[in-house]
């Protein structure tokens, strides 16, 4: 563990999210994954099944940051072509995995054995490694700093389970949380204060509205709990100054 701060692009493929047929869960679960493991996700890009724009999006965010991940279009039908479009990124050839085949062979040995179709989610880039899925047999894939998991937010989560501990990370992301029926317009001077006063701590602000009234939620993150827990202190020794009720945990 380390003071440097580990950053991840995450690509998030299909036609099925940009249409809105499918809400997306996946950014939230790979962001919780991701500060535990005390890496940031630092930006998302959502993009089309199109080859073109995966190859973009790829290659611009695993450049960008130490790590990159990819959810969707590595199941068993024509327009699954994430594969493809990180080879293609990659500049390697695409290979069927010959672990990846046998593991989807033992898994449908019962269940009417490997087709052309089932056949697909054993392609990887050449030189891939192997990410675990315990869910439904066909595996993730890891090629350098890409991570190339499911789209199905339970067989992702699977695949994030098993890479636990294996990725190097930075220090976990800490946080604290105060709100209240607060106007965030009346105390961004304090915020921005209580912020630049302590340089290793960020501070987020979150409206609401609720109740008929409006209010906000002030999120404090650091990697250090003791700079944290200062930062806190003079936050909220600032909203008791201004006469602000404030509820610790937000809410």
């Amino acid at each position: 563990m380390t003071d440097r701060i580990y950053t991840a692009g995450l690509v998030v493929i299909g036609d099925e999210i940009l249409s809105g047929r499918t809400h997306d869960k996946n950014i939230a679960q790979v962001a919780s994954w991701l500060q535990v493991q005390g890496i940031r996700l630092s930006e998302v890009r959502v993009v089309p099944d199109v080859i073109e724009r995966i190859v973009e999006a790829v290659n611009a965010l695993r450049e960008a940051y130490d790590y990159l991940f990819t959810t969707g279009g590595i199941g068993p039908t024509h327009d699954d072509i994430s594969v493809d479009a990180v080879s293609q990124a990659l500049g390697v050839p695409v290979i069927v995995h010959p672990e990846a085949r046998a593991i989807l062979e033992r898994y449908y040995a019962d269940k009417g054995g490997v087709n052309e179709g089932r056949l697909r989610m054993a392609r990887t880039p050449e030189g891939a490694e192997l990410i675990p899925n315990r869910m439904s047999g066909a595996p993730g894939i890891r090629i350098g700093n890409v991570h190339m998991m499911a789209g199905v937010p339970h067989i992702a989560a699977g695949m994030l389970d098993a890479l636990t501990g294996t990725l190097e990370g930075g220090a976990p992301l800490l946080s604290e949380t105060v709100g209240g029926f607060i106007p965030e317009s009346e105390v961004s001077t304090l915020l921005r204060d209580v912020e630049k006063a302590h340089e290793n701590c960020q501070i987020g602000s979150y409206p609401f509205f609720k109740e008929g009234k409006v209010g906000a939620n002030f999120v404090i993150r650091s990697t250090d709990r003791a700079e944290l827990d200062a930062c806190l202190a003079d936050l909220c020794a600032g909203l008791d100054k201004a006469g602000f009720a404030y509820q610790p945990g937000g809410i």
